[in-house]
């Protein structure tokens, strides 16, 4: 008979775990809008730094490759560490630095002027529609 070595109270791989008697809060609209729009800048930026890496001439002020590549790394982990702090209410303020730094990028490539303006038009959706949300959610609820 399969499983006749187990112990009486040991729970089979299907049941579901034991209620803890407490039920986690909702997420956030906002909290996730805004990991979305950083998690997706997160990967624009870092090939953004490549190409900067690769055209350290394209913009309007030049650096070496090496600081091109460096800025925007530095960039990448801000974003990480914003995307690690969403749970407080001051990341909210960091993404916004974020998105200025990223425009701020077209100093270096004319083209993260286009980017930048795209996902400062994303986050800024994030911010006010996702706050909303949670508003009216919160109100019904």
């Amino acid at each position: 008979m399969p499983g006749a070595d187990l112990p009486d109270d040991a729970e089979s791989p299907d049941a579901a775990p034991a209620p803890s008697g407490r039920t986690p809060a909702p997420r956030s609209i906002k909290r996730s809008l805004a990991s979305i729009v950083l998690g997706f800048e997160l990967i624009v930026v870092f090939l953004a730094a490549l190409v900067n890496y690769g055209l350290p001439t394209a913009g309007l002020i030049s650096i070496g490759p090496v600081a091109a590549l460096v800025s925007g790394g530095v960039v990448c982990l801000l974003i990480v560490i914003t995307l690690g702090l969403l749970r407080h209410p001051f990341a909210y303020v960091l993404g916004w630095i974020v998105q200025a730094l990223i425009l701020l990028a077209g100093l270096l490539n004319p083209g993260m002027f286009f980017v930048g303006a795209i996902f400062a038009a994303m986050w800024t959706y994030a911010m006010i529609s996702g706050g909303r949300i949670d508003r009216h959610n919160k109100e019904y609820a």
